[in-house]
């Protein structure tokens, strides 16, 4: 008899969407402990390559996989910074409470992931409704630390009290909390007033993806060639800092480096403006996961970058470190010094973070070694992600908290 694992994340995506493939990574090995899953996720999001296709107004069912399936919510469509997206995370909510196990089998487990925060209400109601044995979770991201710190909302903010009594809400409902980012602890026992033990479960990698999908020829020929590339991938917003990036490419004086964007983000439009006149960075449209190692493998370096804000002390769990470290690639990271991945592997150098001049002396230091110990380094990476950050890793983590 299977047990019924129900992940509620609004931008939860598979393999096809391209974005948001966390969860659908972890069921493939909870699938095979003996469980059923089901990911109830929205009808559109912004970051998705290939929106999935929708057949009623409230729910639809779409079997991925063997005992994974989604149940697409149908929700509005929206922009990334504009209104619709919040009203959008209200209409989820409140047509989550309409989901009934006539629609899809009840739950014994209820996963529910933030941002957005609201649906710990559908959690906590579905938890009781069908007498589920434990309700889980799971902070992506600090809300409403995000939006105070980068930026600039004041706690009085209406939004911001509304955040943060469903951020408290959902701490002291939940049975377990988990963490993608390690160093919460402290923060979550001083909103609860109480201590509450925290289970650090970060994101992770697919190692079959090292078996990649290739990029297309199209792609590869806007890739300079006999140039030593200095190249991005991920989504370009506001925690990405990447205006110092494209400013690096516009200060740095030598001819044979040459910087590459691979990505999409509201910001992008913006930054492409800038470096109009430059040919010295190219910007390469959004790619499927499934290609991200085929065209990390054109790089000689992969750069992360972030601002200066207590938020990051608590720590990061980009995506973008555990697809760099599986391409073997050296990491240079504009950045404080948090005691994040790079830093614990060693896999890269850590600049200045707002700081251009930095970014491009960072470049030229990695790009003036030998090309043996720019494998090194990148070997120091692929073997940490390989033994903290596989999936099935992570989600033997998860597992020891179903059974607690």
């Amino acid at each position: 008899m299977f047990k019924v694992i129900w992940i509620i994340n609004q931008t939860a995506g598979n393999l096809d969407s391209g974005w948001g493939e966390r969860h659908f990574f972890l069921s493939k090995y909870w699938v095979q402990k003996g469980y059923k899953v089901t990911i109830i996720s929205g009808s559109y999001n912004h970051l998705f390559l290939k929106q999935p296709t929708i057949k009623n107004k409230w729910f639809t069912i779409e079997k991925v996989e063997e005992n994974i399936d989604f149940c697409w919510v149908k929700i509005p469509k929206y922009t990334s910074t504009g209104f619709m997206k919040i009203i959008s995370n209200f209409i989820y909510t409140f047509k989550l409470f309409f989901l009934t196990s006539k629609v899809i089998e009840k739950p014994d487990i209820i996963l529910v992931s933030s941002m957005p925060i609201f649906p710990i209400l559908n959690g906590f109601f579905f938890k009781n409704k069908y007498n589920a044995e434990k309700l889980i979770f799971e902070i992506r991201d600090l809300w409403p630390l995000t939006p105070m710190n980068l930026k600039g909302y004041s706690k009085n903010h209406p939004f911001i009290k509304l955040l943060s009594f469903f951020e408290k809400y959902a701490y002291n409902k939940s049975d377990h909390i988990v963490s993608l980012l390690p160093n919460t602890s402290s923060y979550i026992n001083s909103i609860i007033k109480r201590k509450k033990e925290i289970h650090y479960i970060p994101n992770g990698i697919d190692e079959s993806l090292g078996e990649k999908d290739n990029i297309s020829q199209e792609t590869i020929n806007l890739i300079p060639k006999n140039k030593f590339i200095i190249g991005y991938a991920g989504t370009i917003g506001l925690a990405n800092a990447m205006e110092f990036f494209v400013d690096a490419s516009l200060m740095i004086n030598h001819n044979h480096i040459h910087f590459i964007i691979v990505g999409d983000g509201y910001l992008k439009s913006k930054l492409k403006i800038k470096v109009a006149e430059s040919s010295n960075i190219t910007f390469i449209e959004k790619i499927s996961k499934s290609r991200v190692q085929s065209i990390l493998s054109y790089f000689d370096v992969c750069y992360i970058g972030r601002y200066k804000s207590p938020l990051y002390h608590y720590g990061v769990s980009y995506n973008k470190y555990f697809d760099y470290m599986l391409a073997r690639k050296p990491i240079l990271e504009s950045s404080e010094h948090i005691k994040d991945q790079v830093e614990q592997s060693g896999c890269g150098i850590i600049v200045e973070p707002e700081n251009s001049k930095a970014i491009v002396e960072g470049i030229l230091k990695i790009y003036n070694m030998s090309e043996k110990d720019r494998i090194i380094m990148g070997l120091k990476g692929y073997k940490f992600v390989k033994k903290y950050h596989s999936l099935e890793f992570l989600s033997n983590n998860y597992l020891k908290i179903f059974n607690l």
